[in-house]
């Protein structure tokens, strides 16, 4: 196997497919747009929803790119040698251009040609068939021809091949998994790729976008087949380098080293430390990447900005831990940015954002801190009155939940003053609070990925007409920061140093109004970003020299970049009514609007 950077392998696998015929795109911002089903982008094919349902895609269809990622579900299990927050995503598409044969030869070409892995090594899983969808032999025949041997592949049940949809409607299909025999023995008679002991390292996903689940269930064939890969850069390189975690390769070692630096302690001679350091190397590398985003927002108590805010807090607090008794959140950020600026240009661009919030966020919690020591010592007199010399679990989340204290400084705190702490009262606590957000985080994907039914299509279009009418009313500085969409309303972001009067808001409504009256109709042109520009086409230009973009105009109202969905005329969207603005952060407000019949 070739040992290769992250950088080498982002380049070879951009250019194999590029001299397949694929045409390389920008990957898209961790903020999804105008999608209320996740909060952030969570894998290569989410920004392409639209166009494995159907919408053509301006760059053509057979697409390639590196996509950042983040998946908030596993935030707790991160500290142990495996888990991250943030990651990147290699993939490729056929958005009908091709299928699983093709996909599969381009794959095994890659993996043993490009990257030098010993075919031997090899092994794969393929559908194993149900009610819904038949044993994929398709898949397995195409293995057969390139070599693999029977014992080598494995037909596996829907939940280990077989992907989406993200929700409960949405494309889905069966996958091909491809694994490498890391050479340790086998854990017994069943061991196979996907067995946790460690033989079988999965390198790559196969994803065979065939059917559409729809609203009753039933699974149904897409009359266009799409293809959908994905290849993790950090789990890639650590197998191709040889190395036990992603922890120990060049994406981390030098955040690592710098973390070193300021603790005093070495990565590597005790595990509490080696935890706090996974933590604190993670959480300050995804929270530059989502303050960095062309969408990048500050820490709040909602959304996205409530997990930037949670990553952060828990960096400083395991800062605090390794004794770190001063600000350290931009020195490491530092090394971040040098490590990613080439690959992402946009950290560099916001570069004085990242570390202004940075700051403001670390002096926040410090303040928080403080204010969790003073509760402990209002509720010290009645703990000292009880018989009891320990503090209840429930009140040890109380400090966590309401004002931000953590556990470990609770109990710290409780046994200088001779006191115990029931943490598994405080755990049970805490997963109880746990389980009521992931209901919450799951309801988010109840709608199955880019919802594009009749209301948010309505509603896309009226952020469109918002986000001119605003330019219009308060000033051509007006600019969009973020936006969500649901079937009830629109959330919309801008940049405003202060509220906006009554006036102005009936201002932007009755503009916003006058063009829907006016039965605008909707139309669409494919240009490069740079003629997009010259034209006036409001955007956060972030794609790629060469890329052709799609720009929506709404009759010679509201000239847009953007990837849909959205009305064929105004006429039938209804009124437009503002229901709430309000601050959302210090510079920033937030417009909350619905369309009424």
């Amino acid at each position: 196997m070739k040992s290769l950077t992250a950088n080498e392998l982002r380049k070879l696998y951009i250019d194999f497919f590029v001299s397949k015929g694929h045409r390389q795109i920008s990957g898209a911002s961790l903020i999804p747009e105008n999608d209320p089903t996740v909060l952030f982008t969570t894998a290569g094919m989410h920004p392409l929803v639209p166009y494995i349902l159907g919408a053509e895609h301006p760059a053509g269809k057979k697409l390639v790119d590196y996509q950042k990622c983040i998946r908030t579900g596993d935030i707790d299990s991160v500290g142990d040698p495996h888990h991250l927050t943030f990651f990147e995503m290699l993939g490729n598409w056929s958005l009908g251009a091709y299928f699983k044969k093709e996909a599969i030869e381009y794959s095994y070409e890659f993996l043993t040609q490009c990257l030098g892995i010993d075919p031997a090594k090899l092994s794969v899983t393929v559908f194993a068939g149900d009610e819904n969808a038949p044993r994929d032999d398709e898949a397995a025949n195409v293995w057969r021809s390139l070599g693999i041997s029977e014992d080598r592949i494995h037909f596996m049940p829907k939940e280990d091949n077989w992907w989406g949809p993200a929700g409960e409607t949405g494309p889905c299909g069966p996958d091909s998994e491809m694994f490498i025999d890391t050479g340790r023995p086998a854990c017994g008679p069943d061991c196979r790729p996907g067995c946790s002991c460690g033989k079988y390292f999965e390198i790559w996903n196969d994803v065979f976008m065939g059917y559409r689940k729809d609203e009753k269930g039933e699974y149904k064939e897409m009359e266009r087949k799409c293809i959908d890969t994905g290849m993790g850069i950090e789990r890639t390189i650590a197998i191709l380098q040889g190395k036990k975690s992603v922890y120990e390769t060049e994406v981390f070692t030098p955040i690592i080293a710098k973390v070193e630096e300021l603790c005093g302690r070495k990565y590597g001679e005790a595990e509490d430390d080696d935890v706090s350091i996974r933590i604190i190397s993670d959480h300050i590398r995804t929270s530059v990447f989502i303050l960095g985003d062309q969408r990048g927002m500050a820490p709040s108590n909602v959304g996205q900005g409530y997990i930037l805010r949670r990553l952060i807090r828990r960096a400083v607090r395991h800062g605090k831990k390794l004794g770190i008794d001063h600000a350290f959140l931009s020195d490491i950020a530092t090394v971040v940015l040098s490590l990613y600026q080439d690959a992402y240009p946009e950290l560099k661009e916001r570069q004085d954002f990242i570390f202004d919030e940075l700051k403001k966020e670390e002096a926040k919690f410090s303040e928080t801190l403080v204010k969790g020591e003073r509760e402990f010592e209002k509720m010290l007199p009645n703990l000292m009155k009880g018989n009891s010399r320990q503090i209840s679990g429930r009140l040890a989340f109380k400090l966590y939940d309401t004002y931000g204290f953590p556990i470990e400084l609770t109990v710290e705190l409780a046994k200088e003053h001779g006191f115990t702490v029931d943490e598994k009262g405080f755990q049970e606590a805490f997963q109880k609070h746990q389980e009521i957000s992931r209901a919450g985080a799951e309801q988010q994907f109840k709608g199955g990925l880019a919802d594009h039914s009749e209301a948010t299509t309505a509603l896309h279009t009226a952020t469109h007409l918002l986000h001119k009418a605003l330019s219009v009313v308060m000033g051509g500085y007006v600019k969009q920061l973020g936006s969500n969409i649901t079937a009830e309303r629109l959330r919309f972001d801008f940049n405003c140093p202060r509220a906006m009067t009554k006036e102005e808001i009936k201002a932007v409504e009755d503009l916003v109004n006058e063009q829907i009256q006016k039965d605008l109709p909707v139309t669409i042109e494919v240009m490069s970003p740079e003629e997009a520009k010259a034209q006036g086409a409001a955007a956060q230009f972030d794609a790629k020299y060469g890329e052709q973009v799609k720009v929506y105009s709404i009759g010679d109202f509201s000239k847009e970049v953007c990837g849909g969905p959205h009305v064929e005329h105004t006429g039938t969207m209804g009124h437009f009514r503002i229901v709430k603005e309000q601050s959302s952060s210090a510079g920033v407000r937030r417009i909350k609007a619905v369309l009424e019949k």
